[in-house]
């Protein structure tokens, strides 16, 4: 466990303690503000972010920094990072002992960031840090405590490009979201907007 987030990304960035690391281009540590109190979590980088070494930055990045956007938010006040740092070959779902491999990472984040809401994206993160049994089209949206933290579970951006009749539901969860915000956070701005 690092106490230090340089020393942590340093660390992170030579990591090779899966499969993955042998086809990388970058590892994808994460992005936006480490004294966030909402924290967004997904599954593992794509192409895009694995050739920029920032995550969500492709299509589905796109999409989700207009959602972000669309309830007063940005990357400037929240922290977004994935399950593993490395690229899943032809993105596929990234394996369990990957998954394994890679979480000491994320959980070292998750504890110097100390956020008080995290938001998964997609069911595979959700599975794996929030409910195991977690069902995206039933439970997106809901609200768990869990370790003194709230925890919510959304449509990935990208099931969002492919299946888009689902994008009032996940619009619907970032109100949610938005509001939960107002009411526990003391350090999140939120840009008003008239609606």
């Amino acid at each position: 466990m690092y106490n230090n987030w340089n020393d942590l990304q340093e660390e992170c960035k030579k990591c090779e303690k899966c499969d993955l690391a042998k086809t990388r281009i970058n590892v994808v540590f994460g992005d936006g503000n480490p004294n966030a109190e909402v924290m967004f979590i997904g599954e593992g980088p794509g192409q895009t972010e694995d050739e920029t070494g920032k995550p969500f930055v492709g299509r589905a990045g796109q999409l989700l920094d207009k959602m972000l956007a669309g309830v007063g938010l940005s990357r400037d006040n929240i922290y977004i990072a994935n399950i593993v740092k490395c690229r899943p070959p032809q993105n596929r779902d990234p394996l369990p002992a990957e998954q394994e491999a890679c979480i000491e990472w994320l959980r070292n984040q998750v504890s110097l960031i100390r956020p008080k809401i995290i938001v998964f994206l997609g069911r595979i993160s959700a599975m794996k840090l929030m409910k195991p049994d977690f069902k995206v089209t039933k439970e997106h949206g809901q609200f768990f405590e869990k370790n003194g933290v709230l925890m919510m579970g959304t449509f990935h951006p990208a099931a969002l490009l492919r299946s888009p009749g689902n994008k009032p539901d996940a619009f619907e969860d970032f109100r949610k979201l938005r509001d939960k915000i107002s009411e526990i956070c003391e350090n999140t701005e939120i840009e008003s907007f008239e609606n």
